[in-house]
């Protein structure tokens, strides 16, 4: 880094962090209100000197080599590289290795605390390694919220557990293994997005529990993080009239400066959930909200809707007197130390190899095994029928294809596959035929719900009842499984918290009793 003095707008620039494509190409890019051009990216990481980037799209190959121009844009200022990692590399940037959602490890803290923290352990050391070796520094992960609320959408079994004392042990150990390389982690979302029934991507969630309770649920994981060395903490967007009844966390200087830093002590980043979030967009303007969160106590604006604007707005404020200079200095110097923590180490080929070892890939599988429940009528015997595949978000779906297991092992026994999504799932699929029911659900950030909608329910409940399900299937969400238990009566089932192909291979692999050499059907896609 260079020993230049900053300005004061560069030293503002440096706490912000903008969303890019992982994707190397212009015509590649996804969420184009999002992500900027090249040749806008290129000029803000030239001209701005912000801190970082935050990255979503492209194999693991395609982010090695992105992350060096990224990082070749901004000279002289070595930029943060982020990434939502919390499931491992792999479930953002394909080619490395993907875990399941952390609350796989929760159900095997059930019966096992020592072993679920082992593989918790083994699992940050994994992502850490992998992320570097492919140029990412900043792990956004673990979360540390308590998922209390089974109606939760967006946190769901992105959680540890139900537990603050699961969730602060494996979080602990997610930590301790990460920190054996030299990146960044990060609890979120401060001080707690466990017990929401609604999605702060969507609207801002309120929090009406007292200090108390607060204190004794939300809390001690946060608690347990600070004192494993967590380089930064996330701020969630959400009211908690306890603490504050006017700001959410993100823009709450008694939450972020009181609690956060007095109360616990916590002396490294504090950063924003994402400012394009409707959790803060509908409360006031972007400029607006950039100047109050760094009033609140905030270290990195992530995604702000226009750095520039941001910037300004920050600056003009330091200007008029509503932000001292030694605040600004203050998330500066916390900025400079992080980076100090990185190094400059650069992917290159060699390191690319290493991506999904087979160690890595075992672990995968062991803990994709300990944290199914199966029942005891399987496996079953397999006869020609239907493979029916229901996924919650066909065109967001990024684990199913038709080389995938689910499509591949029910093929090979005779099985013919029709592929549908949730919006298109109506009474016609309800039909006498012998079948294979996989059932692909979870919550997840945007889809504004955790579970079955009633009209959804009612086709479930009647194909249940036609007595030609042969076998049951649930990947993802714990809680509907457990609804489809109450409804299923005798038929064999499974559930896998995974939904990559590793835990369709596993699952099936139960299922039946091994391959077979079965004649091709056409599958049909819908």
């Amino acid at each position: 880094m260079s020993d230049r003095i900053l300005s004061l707008k560069e030293r503002i620039g440096q706490m912000i962090v903008v969303r890019a494509s992982g994707y190397l190409f212009d015509q590649q890019i996804r969420y184009p209100a999002w992500e900027p051009v090249n040749a806008t990216l290129k000029h803000w990481l030239e001209t701005l000197h912000l801190g970082g980037v935050i990255l979503l799209g492209g194999s693991a190959a395609e982010i090695a080599f992105r992350s060096q121009q990224l990082q070749s844009w901004s000279s002289d200022n070595p930029l943060l590289i982020a990434a939502d990692i919390e499931e491992g590399v792999g479930q953002r940037f394909s080619g490395a290795t993907w875990f399941p959602p952390p609350m796989a490890l929760g159900k095997i803290a059930e019966k096992s605390l020592t072993k679920a923290t082992e593989y918790a352990r083994e699992m940050g050391a994994i992502t850490a390694k992998e992320a570097l070796e492919i140029g990412i520094n900043w792990i956004l992960a673990p979360i540390v919220d308590v998922n209390n609320n089974p109606d939760n959408p967006v946190i769901n079994i992105r959680s540890f557990a139900e537990t603050p004392e699961i969730v602060a042990n494996l979080a602990q150990a997610f930590i301790l293994g990460a920190d054996s390389y030299p990146v960044l982690t990060t609890a979120k979302h401060f001080p707690g997005h466990g017990d929401t029934s609604n999605d702060s991507h969507l609207d801002l969630p309120i929090i009406n529990h007292d200090h108390h309770r607060l204190e004794a649920i939300e809390l001690p994981p946060f608690q347990a993080a600070i004192e494993s060395g967590v380089d930064s903490i996330m701020s969630g967007h959400l009211l908690i009239p306890a603490w504050d009844a006017e700001f959410p966390a993100t823009l709450s200087s008694k939450i972020l400066g009181e609690k956060l830093r007095q109360n616990l002590g916590f002396q490294g980043l504090i950063v924003t959930d994402a400012l394009i979030m409707g959790g803060v967009t509908k409360i006031a303007s972007a400029a607006a909200i950039a100047v109050r969160a760094v009033q609140a106590g905030a270290d990195i604006l992530l995604m702000p809707p226009d750095p520039i604007e941001a910037i300004e707005a920050v600056y003009s404020a330091v200007q008029a007197g509503t932000i001292s200079e030694a605040r600004i200095n203050d998330s500066w110097q916390r900025i400079q130390r992080a980076k100090e923590k990185l190094g400059q180490r650069q992917p290159s080929l060699e390191s690319l190899s290493s991506l999904a070892a087979p160690q890595a890939l075992e672990i995968v599988s062991d803990i994709l095994k300990d944290s199914q429940t199966v029942s005891a009528n399987l496996p079953i015997q397999a006869t020609q029928g239907r493979n029916l595949i229901i996924i919650d978000d066909l065109l967001n779906c990024d684990f199913l294809d038709r080389s995938c297991p689910a499509v591949t092992i029910p093929r090979q026994w005779g099985y013919q596959t029709q592929i549908i999504d949730r919006s298109t799932f109506n009474q016609s699929l309800v039909s006498p035929e012998t079948t294979l029911l996989q059932v692909f659900i979870r919550g997840n950030p945007f889809r504004g719900s955790a579970g079955l909608r009633e009209e959804t329910k009612a086709i479930y409940q009647a194909l249940l009842k036609t007595g030609q399900i042969q076998a049951l299937i649930i990947y993802g969400s714990p809680y509907v499984f457990q609804w489809f238990r109450q409804q299923s009566g005798e038929i064999p089932y499974l559930f896998s918290y995974g939904q990559q192909p590793s835990a369709q291979k596993i699952a099936l692999e139960t299922i039946f009793e091994g391959p077979t050499s079965g004649e091709n059907q056409t599958d049909t896609f819908v």
